[in-house]
């Protein structure tokens, strides 16, 4: 006994450690293993084990997501462990429509976004979050409060709506700014027709499958976030009072007109009374956890947005639970999110006004009404807002209450075989209110009596799926098969009310802005409902690893359309050879090489609930009779067009995929024809038609987009200490509207034209050609028939090219001249791990787009009243050497806003986001309870590298055909946060 004791004392002994990953956090419940034997344990929840082990052993410590490592014991009682990410084990699985696929199987252009990607920024929404990450992804947005981004996949497909369709958890809904991002764990984008086919009438702008946190198997894990940030406006470079006079006064001198009587004991910095430093606080708290067959996830969320711009402010409170369990051959789970949200509309533009108001206005002024200061006539000659008044007298709140989610049951009565019941339901309650108080805030504004208007809403959207979904493998070969039927049902509601002559307290100034208080009632509302039943079909084959197809078909059928044209089918095709896995095929440095090609057809459906139908006003009246009686009548206001139908979008995707160095060198390519045939759109008709209640919707255009794809990325961890990652990203996009339709060839909308042949919104205005110089030079600029084109000009005045040669300078003179599109776009993602700090940052850029600045074109003119452009020097007989026309007030050739003076390049680098942060070390963490804590700092938009003169060259225009032009949009603002992240 005393022998055997003693071999076994030899041969066995305790190790024990820690296991973590690379930032230090521990990996709960990893697997440890003697190799070659039964023996073996998990880790407890800090990530701590013991086991027993011979000294000369190998323990093999494994989990998901992380590389699998073999470590000899070598006669050591502690090992601690770091365990490296396994990027191709967390993107092996992918979320498409109705199911998931492996990466490596996928036949079409999907791209995949992380939330510890979308957590770095402070953002409102989700579209916001995704700038930069992914190729063929165009976002646009701003810094205003509760705004929300405009997201393009793959350009401009339709001529009303860019927006994508948003799949959460399975429910076909929005991502608003009431959705919580922090409850996000991957985004999935479909960018072409074949990935995409699969939700049919709805997809032709693309679609955004977002997943959301679940609960993992081991004790409750409790996870906290919060973020506070100060964010500030860019500012106009304008000038101040002593420069105002001077510039005005020679603009008034050069009309002979008397000058203005102006306030010289004034000088208001109008961007110091409407701009203010802003306050962002993001605050996010989870628990979760689960056991073998079941888990939960439950969070909550406070977003706080004090706006730059006075009276813009947006808060926004959010729930989640997302639970789920089995039982055998059942699944049962739900996913449910509330969310209250609440918008101070901003009133009027101050971002225009604050440079339309003159320097030698005052805030105050107890001669108006209101008590506010602005315009007035031959002192301050100027139509602009104070925004401090509008703040105060026009007040605007929208209040969202939603309840968002999806009940599902599953039953796999056999291995290869699953019957799965989907019960989406969302509603939101809508709560508008507007009150109007007494007092005025611009020159010559007629009086207008105290009111409130209000409204309140309910959206509800009912969803009922069914599907059936086969999955075998027979030897070398694997079959998928999806199957099933949708319902969905969309209704809204509204009631609104109006009453003037509000009651207010005499001793506070407070208006009662109830409905109940006033007079002259108004009420109104009305109600729509729409249905969308489908049937969808999905087989995905697989031979060998190698050889991959994938078939989908859609019907859809809307209640939008009339009874012969509510049907639509949808489907597609895709193809993929993995070259890799051929028995030819051994090149060493390439661990993964696929072709993809792939066809697919979707649809759109994207117009109004009864466009199809006639409209009624039921609020006519017509006179009859010897007493002349009005009687109640009804007449068609609008023209209805019976034989609309759903737009096709026919799109054609070639691509490859490529993974170097154990795939931590990946290349993805792609290029792309896409062309929306039938696209509805309301072009503008005669009122002698009788049309008097919209232009009514027809199918006519045909546009096409034509692109090309490129993202590289690279990982490396080097050692336990250090890891590294970059990734760059490349798109083209050719836009071209191939036809217009209804016997049209162009539309001209402002400054720009759609034109067949062009692109969407090209510029289309007067040329300039330089500032004549003398009265030779007026006299001597002459058409072909020597005709004098500008005798009016004066010395310092534009030439403007005479492009029809009529002699004469009009709106017959437009050429098109550049185009909004970009010539590409970039992304540039790049971070860095050294022991507990790590770092990360994202550019983004876009460069060839031509845009119009609507900044210059209000204050580098002198035929109208307002503030002026710092550093301008216009021309004089003293001062001829300048690319700015003389002044003068009232001479509107030297303003007009159709010629491309305005016309710049809105090309742009940006450092979107950068940050730093520190993970704190474990041994700290244990003394005060944690297992986890991070801070960090981080900025957004501090860095932008361009000549575009307006506040920010990546500004949103929701206007399709006028995309380029910046008229008071909200800009991008400078971000600074603090937070802190931890976990118990």
């Amino acid at each position: 006994m005393c022998f055997a004791q003693s071999v076994f004392s030899q041969s066995s002994g305790q190790v024990s450690g820690t296991i973590t990953s690379t930032n230090g956090e521990p990996i709960a419940f990893a697997n440890v293993i003697v190799k070659g034997t039964s023996i073996g344990t998990s880790a407890d929840f800090d990530g701590n084990y013991t086991i027993d082990a011979a000294p000369d052993a190998i323990i093999v410590f494994s989990y998901i997501g992380f590389k699998t490592q073999e470590i000899p014991v070598n006669n050591r009682t502690i090992i601690n462990v770091t365990m490296e990410d396994d990027i191709a084990a967390l993107d092996e699985v992918i979320v498409v429509g109705y199911g998931t696929q492996k990466k490596e199987d996928l036949t079409s252009a999907i791209a995949v976004v992380k939330s510890d990607q979308i957590a770095k920024r402070q953002t409102t929404t989700v579209a916001e979050s995704l700038q930069g990450l992914a190729t063929g992804v165009n976002v646009r947005g701003g810094g205003r409060p509760g705004s929300e981004a405009k997201i393009e996949i793959r350009g401009l497909k339709n001529l009303q709506s860019t927006n994508p369709l948003y799949v959460i958890d399975g429910v076909i809904t929005t991502a608003n700014r009431d959705f919580n991002p922090n409850d996000i764990e991957t985004i999935q984008i479909l960018k072409d027709a074949a990935a995409a086919a699969i939700y049919g009438s709805r997809a032709a702008n693309g679609v955004v499958i977002i997943t959301t946190k679940k609960g993992k198997a081991g004790p409750m894990k409790i996870e906290a976030s919060t973020k506070m940030s100060t964010t500030t406006m860019p500012r106009y470079d304008l000038v101040s009072k002593d420069e105002f006079v001077r510039l005005n006064n020679m603009a008034y001198d050069n009309a002979g007109y008397t000058r203005q009587d102006l306030n010289l004991d004034v000088n208001t910095d109008w961007q110091d009374v409407a701009f203010r430093t802003g306050f962002i606080q993001d605050h996010n708290v989870s628990f979760s956890g689960g056991g073998e067959n079941s888990s939960y996830f439950v969070s909550a969320n406070y977003f706080g947005n004090r706006g730059t711009v006075i009276s813009t402010d947006f808060e926004r409170m959010s729930f989640r639970v997302n639970t789920s369990g089995t039982k055998g051959i059942f699944t049962i789970g739900e996913n449910v999110a509330l969310s209250n949200s609440k918008t101070d509309e901003m009133s009027g533009n101050p971002l225009i006004d604050v440079y339309r108001l003159l320097p030698t206005i005052p805030i105050y002024d107890n001669e108006n009404p209101g008590g506010y200061g602005y315009g007035k006539a031959d002192v301050a000659n100027t139509f602009a807002a104070n925004p401090l008044a509008i703040a105060d007298l026009s007040d605007a709140t929208n209040q969202n209450f939603r309840i968002r989610g999806n009940v599902f049951a599953e039953i796999k009565p056999f291995s290869f075989l699953k019957y799965r019941l989907n019960l989406g339901y969302e509603t939101s309650f809508d709560n508008y209110k507007y009150l109007r108080k007494e007092g005025n805030w611009a020159l010559n504004q007629a009086y207008q009596r105290s009111y409130t208007n209000q409204n309140r809403a309910q959206w509800q959207n009912k969803l009922i799926e069914n599907t059936l979904t086969f999955n075998k493998e027979f030897g070398k070969h694997s079959i998928n098969v999806v199957a099933g039927t949708t319902y969905q049902k969309e209704t809204y509601e509204q009631i609104n009310g109006t009453k003037y002559n509000l009651i207010v307290n005499p001793t506070t100034g407070e208006y009662f802005e109830v409905l109940n208080s006033g007079d002259s009632p108004q009420t109104g509302g009305y109600k729509n409902e729409a249905v969308l039943i489908s049937y969808l079909g999905r087989l995905e084959y697989n031979y060998d690893d190698r050889y991959l197809f994938n078939a989908v078909i859609r019907r859809d059928g809307s209640s939008r359309f009339s009874e012969s044209n509510k049907w639509g089918s949808f489907p597609s095709l895709s193809l993929g050879w993995r070259i890799n896995k051929e028995s030819f095929f051994n090149v060493e440095a390439i661990s993964d090489l696929k072709l993809r090609a792939s066809y697919g057809e979707l649809g759109s459906g994207n117009i109004g609930y009864y466009e199809y139908q006639g409209f009624i006003n039921s609020f006519g009246a017509a006179v009859f009779g010897v007493d002349q009686e009005a009687i109640a009548s009804a007449t068609q206001v609008q023209l209805a067009n019976n034989n609309l139908r759903w737009e096709v979008l026919k799109q054609t995707n070639i691509g490859f995929d490529l993974g170097l160095l154990d795939n931590r060198l990946q290349i993805t390519s792609d290029y792309f024809i896409a062309k929306t045939e039938d696209v509805l759109f309301g072009f503008p008709i005669l009122m002698t038609t009788g049309n008097d209640g919209g232009n009514p919707i027809s199918n006519a255009a045909v546009i096409e987009n034509k692109g090309f794809e490129f993202n590289v990325s690279y990982n490396q961890v080097v050692n336990d200490d250090f890891s590294f990652n970059a990734s760059i990203n490349f798109t083209t996009l050719n836009n071209k509207l191939v036809e217009l339709g209804n016997g049209l060839n162009e539309s001209i909308q402002g400054n720009t034209i759609t034109r067949q042949g062009e692109s969407v919104g090209m510029w289309y205005v007067l040329q300039t050609d330089g500032l004549f110089q003398n009265q030779d030079e007026i006299n001597n600029y002459t058409n072909s028939q020597g005709q004098v084109i500008m005798p009016n000009a004066k010395p310092g005045d534009i030439r403007y090219k005479d492009i029809n040669d009529d002699g004469q300078i009009t709106t017959e003179d437009r050429a098109i001249v550049g185009s909004p599109w970009p010539d590409f776009e970039m992304g540039l993602n790049a971070g860095v791990n050294y022991k507990n700090f790590d770092f990360s940052m994202n550019w983004i850029s876009s460069h060839g787009a031509t845009v119009y600045n609507g900044f210059r074109s209000t204050v580098d003119r002198f035929d109208d009243d307002s503030n002026y452009r710092a550093g301008v020097q216009p021309w004089t007989p003293e001062n001829p050497n300048t690319n700015f026309p003389r002044a003068e007030k009232g001479y509107g050739m030297n303003a007009r806003g159709d010629t491309d003076r305005w016309l710049e390049d809105g090309s742009f680098a940006r450092l979107k986001y950068i940050g730093v942060g520190y993970t704190v070390p474990k041994s700290i963490l244990e003394k005060i309870g944690f297992s986890s804590a991070r801070i960090s700092i981080s900025a957004q938009n501090i860095i932008t590298i361009t000549n575009y003169g307006g506040l920010d060259p990546e500004f949103n225009n929701s206007n399709i055909f006028q995309r380029g032009v910046d008229s008071g949009s909200f800009p991008n603002l400078k971000t600074y946060s603090l937070g802190l992240n931890f976990g118990f």
